[in-house]
């Protein structure tokens, strides 16, 4: 296990693990998740090293061992997405790959539109062209995460996530102010703003993500990576997924 270090993002403390060799990868986990349950644990920054990157991977706001905050207006994608920014300061990096997952990919598109010079790849893993047309279900989210119990909780995706953040003793409150403020919408002009080389990389049974192609349409240089027999949440550690950005990532020399 790669220990967390903290540093200060305006005011806010975020945690991340950094591999501290090779050349710099950020990693941006999903909505709910963290840095060990996202990355480390489906054993991408093993994967990573041993083909010579230097991983790093934030614990976004709200999550893991970062700062919790309970004000909405701590938690736009858009004001997450200089927390990276700010990692990258922090460590000294000017420029580098950048991968996201799911709410983290929406994470790497802020990113790329606000300091585009910062990001030389984005790789937008459980995130298709919902991007664009939004996910919904925040409001089931947030009140499966505020319920007396995971009892009393009867919708199937609501009830998913409340097992799941109790599982990672996560700080609901946080989880539920999160849900409800991240969602800034990107528009498909925004999406055809994103120069940089982008992997869209999906499961073909992904329900939650919405369509790759479609995405990748709209993104100058996109490319689709389908991710075979896997849905949103067994995707994050699949193989296919990994050999298909290692290849990305050879094929633009990063």
């Amino acid at each position: 296990m790669v220990d967390a270090r903290t540093f200060q993002s305006d005011g806010v403390t975020i945690a991340y693990r950094d591999s501290g060799a090779g050349r710099p990868i950020l990693l941006v986990h999903g909505f709910a998740s963290n840095s060990v349950i996202n990355w480390v644990g489906p054993s991408w920054f093993e994967t990573l090293t041993e083909a010579g990157y230097r991983p790093i991977a934030i614990d976004n706001r709200g999550h893991g061992e970062s700062e919790k905050l309970y004000d909405p207006a701590a938690y736009p994608s858009r004001v997450m997405a200089q927390d990276v920014r700010r990692l990258m300061d922090h460590l000294g990096i000017e420029r580098a790959p950048v991968m996201g997952y799911s709410m983290g990919a929406r994470i790497t598109a802020f990113l790329c539109l606000d300091a585009p010079q910062r990001v030389s790849a984005a790789i937008f893993g459980g995130l298709g062209i919902n991007m664009v047309r939004g996910i919904g279900g925040s409001e089931i989210i947030a009140q499966a995460l505020r319920a007396e119990s995971l009892s009393a909780v009867t919708h199937p995706v609501g009830r998913a996530f409340r097992a799941f953040a109790e599982q990672t003793k996560s700080d609901r409150e946080a989880l539920a102010t999160c849900i409800l403020a991240s969602r800034d919408p990107i528009t498909e002009a925004d999406v055809r703003s994103i120069a940089q080389p982008a992997l869209v990389a999906i499961g073909e049974k992904d329900e939650v993500s919405g369509e790759g192609a479609p995405l990748v349409n709209l993104l100058p240089n996109g490319e689709l990576l389908p991710i075979a027999r896997r849905d949103h949440m067994t995707a994050v550690g699949d193989k296919q997924y990994k050999q298909g950005v290692l290849a990305f990532l050879d094929r633009l020399g990063l």
